[in-house]
């Protein structure tokens, strides 16, 4: 077995196979729930493909988002289609993933942030990252809305600016899932 290989690299700079291997890649680990405007939330900021040879075996991608806490536009890296074939799961290939991403956020945000379904919520705990306890919003065209089905899903991983976990956190807008 050779090693797996994580090597981080802006959307601009992967080429149309590696996009097309990594989003059938997700489409598999989601079990076809990966939409379009899934897909398009992953794009445009940093991605870490983890390899196996010529086989991807994972993906994860942070993107910038601005969140709204305390008063301050946050500049945020949000992290999205994080995945991890499943033949190859159990084998540290997640966290290898998230630890590359970390790296970006620790040199380039204020805070990390990502929304997370159950069952991945002990994974990032494990990681070092903090559930948001207080409520959420995002800032719509139509103004602030509340997004409460998303309350206890979101994770913070706090960097440079002070983050009250309790208080209010709002999303900018996008097209499907705010969060």
């Amino acid at each position: 077995m050779s090693a797996v290989e994580i090597r981080t690299a802006h959307t601009a700079d992967l080429d149309g196979a590696t996009l097309a291997s990594a989003r059938a890649l997700l489409v598999d680990v989601f079990e076809g729930d990966l939409s379009d405007t899934d897909w398009e939330h992953a794009l445009g900021g940093v991605h870490a493909p983890a390899w196996d040879g010529d086989e991807l075996i994972g993906h994860a991608s942070v993107v910038q988002r601005r969140l709204l806490h305390g008063g301050r536009a946050l500049r945020t890296g949000y992290i999205e289609a994080v995945g991890v074939r499943r033949d190859r799961r159990r084998e540290g290939h997640g966290a290898a993933l998230m630890a590359a991403l970390e790296r970006v956020l620790k040199g380039a945000y204020e805070p990390g942030a990502l929304s997370a379904a159950d069952e991945a919520a002990e994974f990032y705990t494990a990681l070092g990252w903090t559930r948001w306890q207080g409520t959420s919003y995002a800032l719509t065209p139509q103004g602030v809305i509340r997004t409460e089905d998303e309350d206890g899903g979101i994770f913070v991983l706090p960097l440079t600016a002070p983050v009250d976990v309790t208080g209010a956190l709002t999303c900018d807008w996008r097209d499907g899932d705010v969060w």
